[in-house]
């Protein structure tokens, strides 16, 4: 009898360590962001052989197309070609597609692109017509003036005129603001961030408005960013709304990657 448990433990033992190490596989790989998740949406995009982004070609750190050598580069590239890694093992199966404020959301729309990952804000009426990741970056809206000018703050800036990019949420925010300091301001919308900065310093607008972080990779040595901020600004990786299981993957890696501190190490390598 006593042989008979013996050998029983002996199948047993093993056969749970076996059912054990399974779990621990199944749980790393849900931990590693869901790399093996699989679905028809998915498995679109992997049989394409490739991740379509939508990212920026004019903002320094963020997203920048380097004309020396004709790569993209910046915080959002490389959070682009993390995500293709985790769908093909392969970082360098991403396309990108510049985009600006006016083009991401058709290129999702059209199918152009699967993702949009481009300084691209959460708001409550844009979450009703695209999914968004758990916010990967936080900023604010910001003002770069001219140093010569004088500003010191929007208090200043009465019936000054502001560039600001099509589209974007930098107009709603500085006009709040204005409004209950009770002054005027105009806003003359441009298509890309370097036609704002040339605007600002031919003097055909007055400030150059859009988040800071974005401001900083426009800073030189006769402008200044005022200390002002307005309405704070959470950065997601879009998705067509349709698309829920690819919202859902990318949402594993982004929230696993927030947690591990991947993405902080990214924001401190690109000195954002």
């Amino acid at each position: 009898m006593k042989r008979t448990k013996k050998l029983l433990l002996a199948f047993l033992i093993p056969a749970v360590l076996a059912v054990a190490g399974v779990a621990s596989c199944e749980k790393k790989a849900q931990g590693d962001g869901g790399a093996r998740q699989s679905s028809p949406q998915i498995d679109r995009i992997r049989k394409a052989d490739v991740l379509k982004v939508g990212v920026k070609s004019d903002v320094p750190k963020f997203g920048l197309l380097n004309t020396a050598t004709n790569q993209y580069e910046g915080f959002e590239i490389e959070l682009s070609r993390l995500i293709a890694k985790q769908l093909f093992g392969d970082p360098d199966k991403v396309a990108f597609t510049a985009v600006t404020a006016k083009t991401r959301g058709p290129l999702l729309d059209n199918g152009d692109i699967d993702l949009v990952i481009a300084t691209f804000t959460i708001t409550d009426e844009r979450k009703l017509a695209y999914n968004f990741s758990t916010p990967y970056y936080t900023d604010a809206v910001g003002m770069l003036v001219k140093k010569a000018a004088g500003y010191t703050g929007l208090k200043d800036l009465n019936g000054k005129t502001i560039g600001v990019a099509q589209s974007a949420t930098s107009r709603e925010a500085i006009k709040t603001a204005a409004d209950s300091l009770g002054i005027s301001v105009t806003f003359m919308e441009f298509s890309t961030y370097p036609e704002i900065k040339a605007a600002l310093d031919s003097g055909r607008i007055d400030v150059f408005s859009v988040d800071k972080s974005i401001l900083n990779g426009y800073l030189d040595s006769e402008t200044e960013i005022l200390p002002d901020a307005f309405s704070p600004q959470d950065y997601g990786v879009a998705s067509k709304f349709a698309n829920k299981d690819v919202a859902a993957y990318v949402e594993s890696l982004i929230t696993n990657w927030l947690n591990d501190g991947t993405i902080k190490g990214l924001i401190n390598q690109f000195g954002l």
